[in-house]
């Protein structure tokens, strides 16, 4: 297939059969399958890369993910475009003691879930019992229609928590796993979306383990090269920041910054509240613009630090730590097999992005020091990366979706306007949030408009 990926800001083309807005995983994905299926599509980018929320930098020589990165069983849609496109994984080190930094001390665990002590491992346990209990009544493909929908959707999960007497300790551990899922404190996600979210990953253990969970495997050379792969097969414009979108019953016209492309269609692959970017003549629905203000982004950063051996693995550590000490709050070994040791820290957002660099710099290995000792105060190389303070199409890495919005106007999440079609890992019904979501995505959302070209 003959790869057409213009320069920034140059578009050739003034039409054809399908647009599709945002070269993501989700935007790549349907221009791909439209592609294979026979039809003309030209994909507009914003950015001067395609990847979206993929987006893989280079440490002291190293390609490491700035954005998403791990994949694991049952992400099968990605991992089957992966290994089409010939991007093989590599297991995520896990070998040797967990760590965790609580309370003043740090301390051993195995497993997903420290045990810190007898009643708090008590506590937690049944708190994710009776998680996995309620989830059970969620429907994933229409949580708005649930028997307890528009209970569980007036309140927060930290509400939620606090009705079922979590511990203190409870209350951390899932915080934590609110700030690197959502990227959002629990008493800003709603119950009923944190349900229907863990359900479609397949539950907690899916979702937050390495070995059969969703950190399972990663690739060496990044994910966003399977973004790459994809765009050298694909009509791809970058620097073409689409400002809007008329439409009526026989097709849309497309407006950028790199010129206004006519289509009989168009799949906007962006997340809902990036929507509000583009005018639309006529206006949306009034659902579709309440959504657009009710499913915000949040905010999560990362930190690398590249040292010269994984030093932690001496002392039988597996690199994998928990901290409730910012900034730093997960950790990961993801170094490479030539002998160099790499840490990666997920870092919370609030307490961090702010910050000069080098103070960032300074508190990111400090959080490392502190799990793994002084040791990783001095990398060979480091970097951050803030996805709340990117100029263009900020935040990440989901949707942390607040009180209210489900039962209110989730029904139109990925609905069709016309000829206008819903793409973005947001709008999956399985891996919601993941690449994998946003594989899945795309492939719908391309199956929507092949639909409509072809008894149009």
């Amino acid at each position: 297939m003959r790869s057409e990926t213009y320069g920034p800001g140059r578009m050739t083309m003034t039409e054809a059969d399908v647009v599709v807005v945002g070269a993501g995983f989700a935007g790549l994905a349907a221009a791909r399958e439209l592609t294979e299926r026979g039809y003309d599509v030209v994909l507009l980018e914003g950015r001067d890369r395609v990847g979206g929320r993929s987006y893989t930098g280079t440490v002291a020589g190293l390609p490491l993910d700035l954005g998403g990165t791990f994949v694991g069983p049952t992400q099968d849609a990605v991992l089957a475009l992966a290994a089409e496109l010939g991007c093989p994984t590599t297991p995520t080190f896990h070998h040797g003691r967990n760590l965790i930094n609580w309370r003043g001390k740090v301390r051993s665990y195995s497993g997903t879930i420290p045990s810190l002590s007898l009643p708090s491992l008590l506590n937690i346990g049944r708190i994710r019992w009776q998680f996995a209990r309620v989830a059970r009544g969620i429907s994933v493909t229409e949580p708005w229609t649930s028997t307890r929908a528009k209970e569980l959707d007036a309140i927060t999960l930290e509400d939620w928590l606090r009705s079922k007497r979590a511990s203190s300790s409870t209350l951390d551990l899932m915080a934590i796993m609110a700030r690197v899922t959502w990227g959002a404190e629990p008493s800003q996600v709603s119950m009923l979306h944190a349900l229907r979210y863990v359900k479609a990953a397949g539950g907690l253990d899916r979702m937050l383990d390495v070995t059969g969970g969703a950190q399972q495997d990663r690739f060496a050379a990044g994910t966003q090269q399977i973004a790459v792969k994809m765009a050298e097969q694909l009509k791809v414009v970058l620097g073409a920041t689409v400002s809007a979108i008329d439409h009526d019953d026989t097709g849309v016209r497309v407006t950028s910054t790199a010129g206004t492309i006519a289509a009989r269609a168009v799949i906007v692959a962006i997340p809902p509240q990036h929507r509000a970017g583009i005018t639309f003549g006529p206006g949306l629905p009034t659902e579709h613009q309440q959504l657009i203000k009710q499913w915000p982004q949040g905010s999560l950063s990362k930190a690398y630090a590249v040292y010269d051996t994984p030093f932690w693995r001496a002392a039988g550590c597996s690199g994998e730590a928990l901290s409730d000490t910012g900034p730093v709050f997960i950790t990961f070994d993801v170094s490479p097999d030539d002998g160099r040791g790499v840490l990666l820290g997920f870092v919370d957002a609030r307490e961090f992005d702010g910050l000069p660099e080098t103070e960032r710099r300074q508190r990111a290995l400090a959080g490392f020091a502190a799990l793994f000792g002084d040791a990783a105060l001095n990398p060979v190389d480091y970097l951050d990366f803030r996805w709340g303070t990117e100029p263009f199409a900020p935040g990440g890495p989901t949707a942390a979706v607040p009180p209210g919005s489900w039962t209110a106007v989730g029904a139109w999440v990925r609905r069709p306007v016309g000829r206008i079609f819903w793409a973005g890992t947001e709008t999956a019904d399985e891996w919601t949030g993941f690449l994998d979501g946003a594989v899945r995505s795309g492939l719908r959302a391309a199956g929507e408009a092949a639909e409509q070209l072809v008894t149009s």
